[in-house]
């Protein structure tokens, strides 16, 4: 064995220690958004920095500041926080401790339109979905079920099914997941000009369609398209018509078709199952026509970035949750699986860090 004395020892011990409890930023993360922190610093875009004691008396009746400045802490070392220090020569250490919010922490500010990413964190860590962790080496044992089923007796999306709490958070969470994502793609991607129909691919009720048609007036008819009971409960949006199908049999007919994977479209089938879907796609567009499918994209390359760690993490999830055999893949993949479907050619935008615009032309 090495000496352990030596730094590269020394650092290999701290690293394992921050892996084994990283456990803590998660659920420290969850706290927070359950205790409504975000807002109560922004309060209205003050944003000014607050004591634990000065949180809490805007989120609770009672609570303990101290055990809350220690998630402060934790979390200002992963950006969601700024510290600021002040001399106070009554407390313990000598000084006051008081946070504002950092770039990360104001995505979890609920906006004028009620939604953030606070959603997102708290579905992603309801009890149903933590069972299934402990079990995530089943997904190697037996990849033909993933660790969700084996935890709660059925798949996710079934299950969310007959629970309408879980159902409306997760509904919550794409949205707040999918209008930034969408306004940064609505700004930075020119791929639906000249668009006439557009038929949208698991559109939900429609929101995302909404803001595509209200940015190019060229699109004169936007098909949303969704399973039956989806589209029986969308609202109705100037422009759109709710047509409901099954995406495996066959998909309206369009210039262009989009399909986002924050509602994981492509990312939780299986390869011959996306190869269905796109082949359905490409049999609804005409020649010149292009599917345009918004799916996280890894790098080939495992690297210790924050995008690569990100995307990386969102795959384990998805294998995790929603389908053992399902996966985020790296831009040749889905270049391969173009053309198995008969798109002759594939072009990648990287405009959002985490989910890539890809255009697959026919």
């Amino acid at each position: 064995m090495e000496d352990e004395t030596t730094e590269r020892r020394n650092q290999a011990r701290l690293a394992i220690m921050e892996l084994t409890n990283m456990i803590s930023v998660p659920m420290c993360l969850h706290a927070i958004v359950r205790l409504n922190v975000p807002d109560a610093i922004w309060e209205g875009g003050s944003n000014a920095p607050l004591s634990a004691s000065q949180i809490l008396t805007r989120v609770s009746p009672s609570g303990d500041p101290q055990n809350l400045q220690r998630i402060l802490r934790l979390l200002t070392t992963y950006g969601i926080f700024t510290e600021h220090l002040l001399d106070d020569p009554y407390s313990d250490d000598q000084v006051l401790r008081k946070y504002s919010l950092a770039d990360v922490g104001k995505t979890l500010v609920t906006g004028q339109d009620g939604l953030s990413y606070g959603a997102y964190v708290l579905q992603h860590y309801q009890q149903e979905l933590m069972k299934a962790w402990p079990l995530v080496h089943e997904a190697v044992v037996d990849s033909s079920t993933e660790p969700f089923v084996k935890a709660n007796g059925e798949p996710a999306y079934s299950y969310y099914g007959k629970k309408p709490e879980m159902n409306d958070l997760m509904l919550k969470a794409m949205s707040g997941v999918s209008v930034p994502f969408m306004k940064a793609i609505l700004n930075g991607y020119s791929g639906f000009d000249g668009v006439k129909r557009l038929v949208d691919v698991g559109g939900s009720a429609g929101d995302c369609l909404r803001m595509i048609l209200q940015k190019h007036t060229n699109i004169k008819e936007g098909i949303n398209f969704d399973l039956p009971e989806v589209v029986a409960k969308a609202p109705s949006i100037p422009g759109v018509t709710h047509v409901g199908g099954d995406m495996f049999k066959s998909i309206p007919n369009g210039d262009a078709i989009f399909m986002k994977a924050v509602i994981w479209v492509l990312t939780t089938w299986t390869d011959e199952e996306c190869k269905q879907i796109m082949s359905n796609c490409y049999n609804a567009l005409p020649v010149g026509g292009k599917m345009i499918a918004c799916e996280p994209v890894l790098p080939q390359e495992s690297d210790n970035s924050l995008r690569t760690r990100a995307l990386l993490e969102g795959d384990i999830f998805v294998m995790t949750i929603y389908r053992a055999k399902g996966k985020h893949r790296t831009e040749e993949e889905f270049r391969q699986l173009g053309l198995s479907a008969g798109f002759p050619r594939l072009q990648a935008f990287y405009i959002d860090h985490f989910y890539t615009v890809l255009e697959f032309q026919k």
